[in-house]
C-alpha cells in the first residue's frame, strides 16, 4: 500500500493499492461518497479580513497580500470562494503558488473562512503505533503519514488521550516527571510543539470539540483524586477557561456536543468508584450542568468499572450512538423517551479488549468504525463507516473504506473538521 508522505505542509497523496475497494462485496455503497464538501452550493462570503501572520513575510508587504486578488480575472472575493470550496488535500499545492496564497494558507485564515460558511472536511487521525500517527481522507481515501511525536520513555510508553479542535490535534499524557502534559499537531505547520497546559491537569476525561473550541470534563488529578471541575480550550487562542463544576465528579467518561450543549456521560464516580448511569449537559449559554438520567448507554455484562473503556458514543446529525463492543451491536439514544434502543451489528472485524483498541467516531455525517481482528497474523486494520438516517431505526449497513498493514489496536483516534 502507498501512503502519502506531507510535502510542505499539505498531502497530495495517492490513493492506496487497497482503496479501490467498490468492485468488492464489502464496498458497494457509493452512494456515501457523495457527501463531499465540495459539492455545496457556493458559499456567501462573510465581511472577514484576511490577515496572514507568517513570521517570515514582512509587516510592511502585508497589506499587499490582502489586496491581491489571487485569481487576477475573478477578483479576491471570487478566488478565496473558490478557495474555501478546494479539498484541504489541494491546500499545498495552493499554498506553493505564491507568497498571497501562502498566506492565505498558513496563517488558518483560509479555515477560519471555511467554518464561518460551513464548510467542513472531516479527516480521521489514530495511533497503532507508538509515537506514529496517521490521517484518513474518507472521501478520496487516501492515508497520509503524521511526523513522528517527540517524547520522553515515559510519555511514549504511558496511556495517552487525543481530541481535534480547530486545525489542532491534541495528545495528553505523562511526561517522565510524571506530570501532565500535551503534545500539538498543527495542520498548518505539520509539525509537533508543546501545548499549552491546563488549569487543572487531569488524565481519564470526557471530552469533545465544537469548531475552534473544546470541553474537557472530569477525570483525575495527579494525586488520583476524581474530580468535577471543567475547562474549555480555544485553539485559536490557545488558551484554558475554567468552567462551573458538575454535579458530581467523575472518571473514565466520555464527552460529545449535541444540539449546541456538551454532554458528558458515564464513567466512574463516589468514593466506591461507582458506575455512573447518568450524564450531564453543559448548556454554553446560561453556563449550568443539568443531570440527566439513564443516558450512559447500557452495560451487558458486568465487570470491574476500571477494566471496561468509557462508553463508545458518537454523534452524527445530533443524534447520539453509542458501540456495545461485548454484543457487538450499535445503539441509538432516543431524546424523548431517554432510552437506548438497538439498531444492529458492528462491523464483524472490530474486535477489541473491553473496548479498549477500539475506535468508535463521528466522522461528519458518517459513523466511523476502525478496528481488527485479534488473530490477524502480520495485523491489519479496517475502517468501516455508515451514514445513519436520523428518521428511522434501520440497521447499520457498513461499507468497508480501506485496510490496512498495521497493529490491530487502537491506541487513540481523533476527528479533524476544518
Amino acid at each position: 500500500m502507498s501512503e502519502t508522505k506531507w510535502p510542505y505542509m499539505y498531502p497530495e497523496g495517492e490513493d492506496s493499492s487497497e482503496s479501490n475497494l467498490r468492485n468488492g462485496k464489502r464496498a458497494s455503497d457509493d452512494v456515501e461518497l457523495k457527501d463531499d464538501p465540495r459539492r455545496s452550493k457556493a458559499p456567501k462570503l462573510m465581511g472577514v479580513s484576511i490577515h496572514g501572520n507568517d513570521s517570515i513575510d514582512a509587516a510592511n508587504e502585508q497589506s499587499d497580500y490582502d489586496n491581491d486578488p489571487l485569481i487576477n480575472d475573478i477578483g479576491r472575493d471570487n478566488s478565496i470562494s473558490c478557495l474555501i470550496r478546494c479539498s484541504r488535500s489541494d491546500y499545498g499545492s495552493i499554498a506553493s503558488v505564491n507568497r498571497s496564497f501562502r498566506s492565505l494558507v498558513k496563517s488558518g485564515d483560509i479555515y477560519r473562512l471555511r467554518r464561518q460558511n460551513r464548510i467542513v472536511e472531516h479527516w480521521v487521525y489514530f495511533s497503532c503505533q507508538l509515537l506514529e500517527w496517521v490521517a484518513f481522507n474518507p472521501v478520496e481515501r487516501r492515508w497520509m503519514n503524521l511526523p513522528t511525536m517527540p517524547s520522553g520513555v515515559t510519555f511514549m510508553c504511558a496511556d495517552k488521550e487525543s481530541l481535534a479542535v480547530g486545525t489542532d490535534l491534541l495528545v495528553l499524557g505523562k511526561d517522565d516527571d510524571a506530570s501532565h502534559v500535551i503534545y500539538r499537531y498543527s495542520l498548518l505547520t505539520n509539525s509537533w510543539s508543546s501545548g499549552v497546559r491546563m488549569n487543572s491537569p487531569r488524565c481519564l476525561f470526557g471530552s469533545a470539540s465544537l469548531g475552534e473550541v473544546a470541553i474537557f470534563a472530569g477525570g483525575c488529578d495527579y494525586l488520583g483524586k476524581t474530580s468535577d471541575s471543567a475547562e474549555m480550550y480555544n485553539s485559536e487562542l490557545q488558551t484554558w477557561t475554567t468552567l462551573p463544576k458538575m454535579n458530581k465528579p467523575r472518571k473514565m467518561c466520555s464527552g460529545v456536543f449535541m444540539d449546541g450543549k456538551f454532554y458528558v456521560i458515564g464513567g466512574i464516580g463516589g468514593s466506591d468508584s461507582k458506575v455512573l448511569t447518568c450524564g450531564e449537559e453543559f448548556d454554553l449559554e446560561t453556563r449550568k450542568w443539568t443531570e440527566v438520567p439513564e443516558m450512559s448507554p447500557p452495560r451487558s455484562r458486568e465487570m470491574p468499572a476500571s477494566a471496561e473503556a468509557p462508553p463508545l458514543v458518537a454523534v452524527v446529525n445530533n443524534q447520539l450512538y453509542a458501540a456495545d463492543h461485548a454484543d457487538m451491536e450499535v445503539r441509538k439514544y432516543d431524546k424523548e423517551s431517554k432510552k437506548w434502543f438497538t439498531l444492529g451489528r458492528l462491523p464483524e472485524r472490530a474486535d477489541s479488549v473491553n473496548g479498549w483498541g477500539l475506535a468508535f467516531r463521528a466522522c461528519g455525517e458518517r459513523l466511523i468504525v476502525i478496528g481488527g481482528p485479534k488473530n490477524s497474523g502480520g495485523g491489519f486494520i479496517e475502517l468501516n463507516s455508515w451514514t445513519p438516517s436520523s428518521s428511522d431505526r434501520s440497521p447499520p449497513l457498513w461499507t468497508l473504506l480501506d485496510r490496512k498493514h498495521s497493529s490491530n489496536f487502537v491506541y487513540n483516534c481523533a476527528v479533524m473538521g476544518c
